[in-house]
């Protein structure tokens, strides 16, 4: 068995890439709170239209990449749900729909200036960026519309469930809020781009992508509010 071949497979690096990703939000909810999840997901929605013209075969079937770092934003919005509350998941929402939309346009102000001979970089920048706006709408429309409806279903199940069944809300709202995500986002983002069967082939293991990391991510949420109940509890023996 080659180890390295292993090591370096996109299948195992997707595993790295999820455990890293859910690590560092943790980290970043500790060391800085809700402050923290608000940057991340700012940095979320960035990195993950970059991703996203980067596509790769997993278990033999091609996808673009993007999903893990896209689908943290799930995990942070629940995590304020969870522990802060609807309008705190809502106001997160809408951060990175207005820094999505300040990234796009920022971009596109930069490829009108015309670049120096010495410059060596701006032809990648060109690259990536010139396919931002379409990348962008579907990202906006898929975005706003999947991420508010996450957020209205999980506050309508804790509703009726209290503290309970955190595991059932947190699948529940990411596996629905993300088929939505999928639908708006392929088909605004790849239709009459790519062929057909290539298309099929991205939002089918995109969404089972999606499945499993919202699966995973279900201790992490666990993790964040018992973190805090611990916090709130330090607090008040210190204040006795």
């Amino acid at each position: 068995m080659n180890w390295m071949s292993i090591f370096a497979s996109n299948e195992f690096l997707s595993i790295v890439e999820i455990l890293v990703s859910f690590l560092l939000v943790i980290v970043a909810y500790k060391l800085f709170g809700k402050t923290g999840l608000y940057v991340w997901i700012g940095m979320s929605v960035i990195l993950a239209n970059i991703q996203v013209f980067k596509t790769v075969a997993i278990f033999g079937y091609v996808t673009a990449m993007g999903n893990v770092i896209y689908s943290s934003i799930f995990l942070v919005t629940d995590i304020l749900n969870e522990v802060h509350g609807k309008k705190d998941a809502q106001k997160a929402v809408w951060l990175g729909f207005f820094i999505l939309i300040a990234t796009t346009l920022l971009m596109q102000l930069t490829l009108l200036f015309t670049p120096d001979p010495s410059d060596v970089t701006g032809s990648n920048i060109h690259a990536i960026f010139s396919l931002l706006p379409r990348i962008a709408v579907a990202s906006l429309v898929a975005y706003i519309i999947s991420q508010l409806f996450e957020v209205w279903l999980y506050a309508l199940i804790k509703k009726y469930h209290g503290k309970k069944y955190l595991w059932f809300r947190n699948n529940a709202a990411a596996i629905c809020s993300q088929l939505i995500d999928n639908i708006t986002f392929t088909l605004i983002a790849f239709w009459g781009v790519l062929p057909w069967p290539v298309v099929w082939e991205i939002f089918v293991t995109s969404y089972i992508l999606k499945i499993v990391i919202s699966i995973s991510d279900t201790p992490f949420v666990y993790w964040a509010r018992n973190m805090k109940e611990v916090d709130i509890l330090e607090n008040i023996k210190n204040k006795n």
